[in-house]
């Protein structure tokens, strides 16, 4: 922790007064996407406690819980009458991978597109609110998006995104990012969660996936979080023809 860089004495940090979101998770997400962003770099010394309460105008107290989060979160080092550094990457990796569909694709040589059905506010029923961790009529998002290989549908994904940690996610226009490209960069994964199964298909989905509803499908229900934070609860929907699960491993 030698020579430790100073932190910009020129950049100015604000947080959005009328977000829902509480103070201090807002403080926190400022702190990590600074950090992800690189304005701050690793072993580099943040603004101080009292920097941060002046140029935020929030409490000392949310301030110092905020830090405090992060420090046990892995993020921050904090050094007892000295301040706050960017700790250094802990190298964590998922024990799976958590791909871009359009990525995958374009690994191919083939193109991707994708059809926008469903992209909506909603209030979320007890099923959901055990799926993302809220209370039930918490504000969520759920998008419904068909993406195709090749004008060929190879999936149906069902989303739901916590509102208030994702706010802008209905302004996106999913036929040019996917909603996984633009939640990394907006809510990058430190944890996940995969439960796979074989599934028969609604007649709705069947018609979105051109099959027929007696064909095997596989499903992946894929959560997300950041930080601690759940993002996202994702239902990816595939035709058993059309898809294989692959991976490499070391005992």
């Amino acid at each position: 922790m030698s020579n430790p860089k100073k932190p910009k004495s020129d950049l100015v940090l604000s947080i959005d007064e009328n977000s829902p979101i509480p103070i201090y998770l807002r403080v926190k997400q400022l702190i990590t996407s600074q950090i992800n962003k690189g304005v701050w770099t690793t072993n580099q010394k943040i603004p101080s406690e009292s920097e941060l309460v002046n140029q935020l105008g929030c409490s000392r107290m949310t301030v110092n819980r905020a830090l405090r989060e992060l420090t046990a979160e892995g993020l921050l080092v904090r050094v007892q009458g000295v301040g706050s550094f960017v700790a250094e990457s802990q190298g964590q990796t998922a024990l799976f991978q958590i791909n871009n569909i359009a990525d995958e694709i374009a690994s191919r040589n083939h193109q991707h597109r994708a059809e926008v059905l469903v992209l909506e506010s909603i209030q979320a029923d007890s099923l959901q609110s055990l799926q993302m961790q809220v209370q039930e009529s918490h504000p969520l998002f759920h998008s419904i998006i068909v993406h195709f290989e090749n004008d060929i549908p190879i999936q149906v994904e069902e989303r739901l995104v916590n509102s208030f940690l994702v706010p802008d996610y209905l302004k996106q226009d999913f036929t040019q990012i996917t909603p996984h490209a633009y939640l990394m960069a907006h809510a990058p994964v430190t944890e996940g969660e995969h439960i796979i199964k074989a599934i028969l298909v609604s007649t709705q989905e069947a018609k979105w996936l051109k099959i027929n509803k007696a064909e095997p499908c596989l499903l992946i229900r894929r959560r997300t979080w950041s930080n601690k934070n759940l993002i996202s609860s994702a239902r990816l929907i595939y035709p058993g023809h059309r898809y294989h699960l692959e991976g490499k491993f070391t005992p």
